[in-house]
């Protein structure tokens, strides 16, 4: 069940899905962009195909502090375009005036998962691909990066809870709530 954090009085123009990585950003963004029938855009693969290298390599040969910049650059190329479902990286909300820069028009929706969760899905995908998870011990890594990043997480406007769904339900839940907003909503009798 989705939580709320506030009441959301803007006309939703973009959906912008935070979380840790491994949370399901990437393929819920996929899959509710093509529900909204919307454009669909992931900071990870747009910075890899304009940098030519992948997030590993970044990391690697530059640092996270140009690859936040990167997220920086990007972030004001688009953030006033309509009708896209961005999923910008895990640690994006690090700079918390880039979520500020979305606003007003978008609705920031938190994947929150388990880090017992995180530590199976990264399994999955190999080491190279998180390189703020290469250490010996992931679940504490996990643990430690995600307390650090959780009251900025916690900013979004909804909040789901993503262990134990599937990714196509989490999608359903955020296109019926973008569907039924009021896309262009008349101005109230008498209001200016």
């Amino acid at each position: 069940m989705p939580i709320w954090n506030f009441w959301l009085r803007e006309v939703i123009e973009r959906v912008v899905l935070i979380g840790f990585m491994c949370s399901g950003k990437s393929t819920v963004g996929r899959i509710l962009a093509a529900k909204l029938d919307w454009e669909f855009l992931d900071f990870d693969e747009v910075i890899e195909l304009e940098q030519d290298r992948t997030i590993a390599d970044i990391f690697r040969d530059e640092g996270e502090t140009f690859f936040r910049e990167l997220e920086q650059g990007l972030t004001h190329r688009i953030q006033s375009r309509r009708n896209l479902v961005l999923a910008p990286g895990g640690g994006w909300v690090t700079q918390p005036y880039l979520l500020d820069r979305m606003r007003p028009g978008s609705l920031t929706v938190w994947l929150r998962v388990e880090p017992s969760t995180v530590v199976e899905r990264r399994r999955r995908q190999g080491d190279a691909v998180r390189p703020l998870l290469s250490s010996q011990e992931p679940q504490g890594s996990i643990e430690a990066l995600l307390a650090t990043r959780t009251p900025l997480y916690e900013r979004a406007d909804l909040v789901i809870d993503t262990d134990g769904r599937t990714r196509e339900d989490i999608a359903e839940d955020i296109a019926q709530l973008v569907a039924s907003w009021p896309i262009n909503p008349e101005p109230s009798p008498g209001s200016c």
